[in-house]
C-alpha cells in the first residue's frame, strides 16, 4: 500500500485568475509516455475540478492505513488529468456480491470492520467520505478491503461542525442529506449500516426501482430487517441506520462507538489493523495480470491510442494547462507501507 510522504505539504487550495492551485510539484516531469497502457479495467464519470481537487488532497492524506487506496504518481497534460493509483485486482465488493447475492455474518462482519477501520481514519484527519457503497469497495489480492473514489470526500469538517451540500448515490443517501439539513460525520456511518444490511439481504435497507418512493422510505419507513439474523446484527444495523443524526450509533465517540459494538466482540482490532486477520474470502488470483474480477466489458476493450499519446507541447508540466497548478505528484520509496 502506497501513501504520501510526510514533508510533502497539503495546503489548501487557492484560486488566481481563475486557477487551482493545488500545491507543489514533486515530480514535475512525469508524463503519460513514462507508463506502458496494459488495459482497460473500468471507466468512471468526468470529475469537476473541486472533485479532482478534493480527491487528490484526500490521497495525500491516506498516510499508511492498510485499508485506503495509495496515490503512487499524479501528472497533467493541457487535455488529461491523471492518477497512479495502487492497483487492486481482487475486485469489487459489488461484483462478488452480486454474484453470491448475500454474504453469511462472519464474511460481512470482516468486510465492514475494514471499512469501518478506513472511515474511522479519515474521520480523524476531519475527513468525510460521503459515498459509501459496495462499488467503491474493492479487495486486494488476498482479500482485504481497499477504499477508494475520494472524489466526494469532504476536508476540514472539525468533530462539531457540519456541512451542506447534496451528494451521495441514491440508494445510500442518509435522511439528513435527503432533508438537505446540515449534516456532519456521522453520514459516513448510516452509510456503513446500509453497506452492511446489503452484504446480509441483498439489496439497500430502502430500496425501491422508483426512486422517488425510495427517498420516501428513507426518510419515513421503519427498518424492517428480515429474520434469521443474530440479535448482534440487528442492533447493529438498528443502531447504524438510526434516523436521526444525533441518535445514530457513531455520533457521539465516532469510531470508538462501532468498534465497542457487540457485533464486533469477536474482533481483535490491532490484528485486523495489521492484516494478521485470515480474510473469509480468498480471490484466488494468479498475479497482477489476472483480470477474472473484472468486467470483460471493459477488459476486452482497446486501449484508447489518445489515452498516453504525448506530443512534444504535452512533454511536461511546463506545457501543461494551469488549472490545476501543483497535481503533480511522486511517492518516495520510503512512503510504501509494508503489509
Amino acid at each position: 500500500m502506497a501513501s504520501s510522504p510526510a514533508g510533502v505539504p497539503s495546503p489548501q487550495p487557492s484560486r488566481a485568475n481563475g486557477s487551482i492551485n493545488l500545491g507543489p510539484s514533486a515530480n514535475p516531469n512525469a508524463r503519460p509516455t513514462d507508463f506502458d497502457f496494459l488495459k482497460v479495467i473500468g471507466k468512471g464519470n468526468y470529475g469537476k475540478q473541486n472533485h479532482i481537487m478534493a480527491e487528490r488532497n484526500v490521497l495525500l492524506k491516506n498516510v499508511r492505513h492498510p485499508f485506503l487506496v495509495g496515490l503512487r504518481y499524479s501528472f497533467q497534460t493541457p487535455e488529461k488529468l491523471y492518477f497512479v493509483l495502487d492497483y487492486v485486482n481482487g475486485g469489487e465488493l459489488f461484483f462478488h456480491l452480486q454474484r453470491e447475492r448475500r454474504f453469511l455474518e462472519p464474511r460481512a462482519r470482516f468486510y465492514t470492520a475494514e471499512v469501518a477501520s478506513a472511515i474511522g481514519y479519515l474521520h480523524s484527519l476531519n475527513i468525510i467520505y460521503r459515498d459509501l457503497k459496495p462499488e467503491n469497495i474493492l479487495l486486494d489480492c488476498q482479500g482485504h478491503v481497499v477504499l477508494t473514489d475520494f472524489g466526494l470526500c469532504k476536508e476540514c469538517v472539525e468533530p462539531e461542525e457540519t456541512t451542506s451540500t447534496f451528494c451521495g448515490t441514491p440508494e445510500y443517501l442518509a435522511p439528513e442529506v435527503l432533508r438537505k439539513e446540515p449534516y456532519d460525520r456521522a453520514v459516513d456511518w448510516w452509510c456503513l449500516g446500509a453497506v452492511l444490511y446489503e452484504m446480509l439481504h441483498g439489496l439497500p435497507p430502502f430500496f425501491n426501482s422508483d426512486v422517488a418512493q425510495m427517498y420516501e422510505n428513507i426518510l419515513h419507513q421503519p427498518l424492517q430487517i428480515p429474520g434469521g439474523r443474530t440479535v448482534a446484527a440487528c442492533d447493529l444495523l438498528q443502531g447504524l441506520l438510526h434516523k436521526d443524526q444525533r441518535q445514530r450509533l457513531g455520533s457521539k465517540a465516532d469510531f470508538l462507538d462501532i468498534k465497542d459494538h457487540v457485533f464486533f466482540s469477536s474482533i481483535n482490532w490491532d490484528d485486523l489493523y495489521h492484516k494478521r486477520l485470515t480474510p473469509p474470502f480468498n480471490p484466488n488470483v494468479e498475479g497482477p495480470a489476472d483480470l477474472k474480477h473484472f468486467d470483460p466489458e471493459f477488459t476486452q476493450e482497446a486501449v484508447s491510442k489518445s489515452i498516453g499519446c504525448t506530443p512534444d507541447t504535452m512533454a511536461s508540466s511546463s506545457g501543461a494547462s494551469s488549472a490545476f497548478l501543483g497535481f503533480s505528484y511522486a511517492q518516495d520509496d520510503d512512503d510504501i507501507l509494508d503489509s
